[in-house]
């Protein structure tokens, strides 16, 4: 009751009990992980673990064998971290060598490779919550849903174990941290000043959010952006509807003037006093609304999962535009036009299409590494360095010039299977991307995560150097030029089935089509037309096919008319759902068109509509024009199409985004902004 304040080293004059006390509280606050640690490995542990095939059919072994709760050893050397117990036979043997040197000496994997014995826990890490289980036959860390069964059977009380030792985590956390990307990227070693006020707000990590932050960082710091939605504040709180938190004009312009506002960015006083933290903590704010809402029926971003920065881009991008259909859309900035030119090489002639996008995907080609001759001596020594059980060599990452991308971006890619509507048969292509509009602000995604050979996704470990200035003003596309020849534009023949029956249809690639907004009708008939091919065949048929009259009705089977010719929704749309669009301010038809096309899915068929106001509205201008002659009711319905701008190519770099960690399922986004010409 009276606080007293006593030195560690002056316990010797209270009693026995007390100092006892006193002694194991502060060691337990020396030895707990910080709140910023805990934090920091909430940020990078987004790995989704799957449930190991020999949880519930795992063999345990009757030899007798119970495991201390502390004091392990490994039961081949003299290690006594990285301890891993093989959950068969409850051998107690240490983990992998890394590359550096530390880590274990391979026992555990060893004795899996002697005895099939498939999995593994890792002692220290064993809570009431769960442990760190590893599957030597799956080659992953994995869930046990039996984990309390199988350690008791060693005599393991996983309610009374105590975490001493680190999780997988945080080991490879450290081992970032010792190769130097955390290093490089969060510029360690280098003075940084803490900056305050507008513009200067930092977002908190609401359990794997980084990826959320970093993106309306770098979106709040565009004036588009800032226009929309913190300058028209007033107005759109002042129209918000009743239930704010599920409007998102309302979210994203909290959002906004909570990161520019300054309010929330000043420095943390210390002892009450008047006086600024000397480590210029700021409190930022937890836009935990936002995050909801944005992830509502989304299955990825609806979770607390680590997810990919490149995708929620688009993702809030697409909300942007269908809450802007009728106002300002910052989306402008970003929205270019994509010209693509497909060359028949039997017949020399050509096709070319557009399509809007928002992102420029480089490819890596890592072929144009410039340390070529580094990497295979790197290659070499640590294959040794592997067979003779030595520490692996100092890391070599292969260095890429970014010229190379954009070559790789620009070089012709050759298609296979190429239906020639010139030949009326399958040919080989040459398709070439262009740019047919350049964007105010250019967004750039460096495609680091790909697929192994095994269909696993990885992440190249490659080092590419972002030039402060671009200029892609060669690869502006030309369009048809007057000595190249069209392809004839003809609609590709039909597979078509012996008998006419309801056709087999890949629905994965259906799904793909309509999440994109497309209707339900019109991404049957690209699958079936292209043969259940793929998405990109599809997705080819509807973007050649969009203008088509019979563009969204079902898709009749060729030689049939009757019942089951057609692929059609069972029941007619619901009148709830009808009532709850027209409330919306569209009239019935345009209710039952998007039902219809959605399958009478009330959430696809709001994104949907939303998605074609342009045609719903240039289709309702034509049935007002009656009266008008064909030809021109033809020629004033049609959409204009997406609005974009149009610059000279030549871009400054303002910000970029970096993943740090070695995985496609786990790590932590970090974002760099200059602003003020200051990094």
């Amino acid at each position: 009751p009276e606080h007293l304040d006593i030195p560690q080293d002056g316990l010797d004059g209270l009693p026995d009990m007390v100092k006892d006390r006193i002694s194991s509280a502060i060691e337990a606050i020396l030895t707990a992980d910080s709140a910023s640690r805990k934090q920091e490995v909430q940020a990078w542990d987004g790995e989704v673990r799957r449930v190991s095939r020999h949880a519930f059919s795992l063999q345990q072994l009757q030899n007798g064998i119970r495991i201390p709760p502390c004091g392990w050893k490994c039961s081949k050397c003299d290690m006594r971290e990285n301890l891993w117990l093989n959950m068969t036979d409850g051998s107690i043997l240490c983990g992998r060598r890394y590359f550096d040197g530390s880590g274990g000496n391979n026992h555990a994997v060893e004795h899996y490779r002697e005895t099939g014995y498939p999995l593994a826990v890792k002692l220290g890490t064993i809570t009431p919550d769960g442990a760190d289980v590893y599957s030597y036959d799956e080659d992953d860390m994995v869930l046990d849903p039996n984990l309390a069964e199988h350690l008791a059977h060693f005599g393991i009380d996983m309610l009374k174990m105590q975490k001493t030792d680190k999780t997988m985590t945080e080991l490879e956390i450290d081992m970032n941290q010792r190769i130097g990307e955390w290093e490089l990227i969060q510029e360690s070693g280098v003075q940084l000043k803490p900056l305050y006020g507008p513009g200067f707000t930092g977002i908190r990590n609401l359990g794997n959010s980084c990826y959320l932050n970093s993106v309306v960082q770098v979106l709040f710091s565009i004036p588009d952006f800032q226009r929309k939605y913190v300058d028209k504040l007033e107005k759109i709180f002042q129209s918000a509807p009743t239930d704010p938190t599920q409007d998102f004009s309302t979210q994203v312009a909290k959002l906004g003037h909570g990161l520019l506002s300054g309010e929330y960015s000043k420095p943390a006083l210390s002892n009450g006093e008047q006086q600024l933290d000397q480590k210029g903590i700021q409190d930022g704010i937890a836009p935990r609304m936002f995050k909801s809402l944005v992830g509502k029926g989304h299955p990825e971003f609806s979770t607390n999962r680590q997810q990919d920065a490149q995708e929620f881009f688009l993702h809030f991008i697409n909300m942007v535009e269908r809450n802007c259909r009728s106002s300002e859309n910052p989306n402008e900035v970003f929205r270019f036009l994509v010209e693509e030119k497909l060359k028949c090489l039997a017949t020399e002639k050509v096709k070319y299409t557009q399509r809007v996008d928002y992102i420029m995907q480089l490819p890596v080609p890592m072929e144009a590494a410039l340390n070529k001759d580094e990497l295979l001596e790197y290659e070499e020594k640590k294959r040794q360095a592997e067979e003779e059980k030595q520490p692996l060599p100092e890391l070599v990452r292969a260095k890429v010039p970014f010229t190379s991308c954009l070559e790789a971006y620009g070089a012709p890619e050759q298609v296979d299977d190429f239906w020639s509507t010139a030949l009326q048969a399958k040919s080989v292509a040459l398709k070439t991307t262009r740019f047919a509009s350049f964007p105010d602000y250019l967004v750039i995604q460096i495609k680091k995560f790909t697929f192994g050979l095994d269909w696993v996704p990885k992440k190249l470990d490659v080092s590419i150097e972002m030039p402060e200035e671009l200029d892609i003003s060669a690869l502006h596309g030309t369009g048809l030029q007057p000595e190249e020849e069209e392809m004839p534009d003809i609609a590709p023949p039909l597979v078509t089935p012996d008998e006419p029956k309801a056709p087999m249809l890949d629905e994965s690639v259906i799904t793909q089509l309509v999440e994109m907004g497309f209707p339900m009708d019109a991404c049957r008939k690209a699958v079936y037309y292209t043969g259940n091919s793929g998405a990109e065949a599809a997705m080819n048929w509807v973007m050649s096919h969009m203008d088509d009259p019979d563009f969204a009705n079902p898709l009749v089977l060729p030689g049939s008319s009757g019942p089951g010719s057609t692929i059609t929704c069972p029941d007619p749309p619901s009148e709830d759902s009808v009532a709850t669009i027209v409330s919306m301010g569209f009239s019935r038809d345009q209710a039952m068109k998007a039902l219809k096309a959605t399958n009478n899915s009330l959430e696809r068929a709001v994104d949907w509509i939303f998605s074609h106001i342009d045609d719903l509205d240039a289709e309702a201008a034509m049935d007002i024009s009656e009266g008008r002659s064909a030809a021109e009711s033809i020629s004033e319905s049609i959409p204009v199409g997406p609005k974009v701008r149009d610059g000279l190519g030549k871009y400054q770099l303002f910000a970029f985004i970096s993943h740090m960690g070695t995985s496609t399922m786990c790590g932590h986004y970090v974002c760099h902004i200059k602003k003020d010409n200051r990094w």
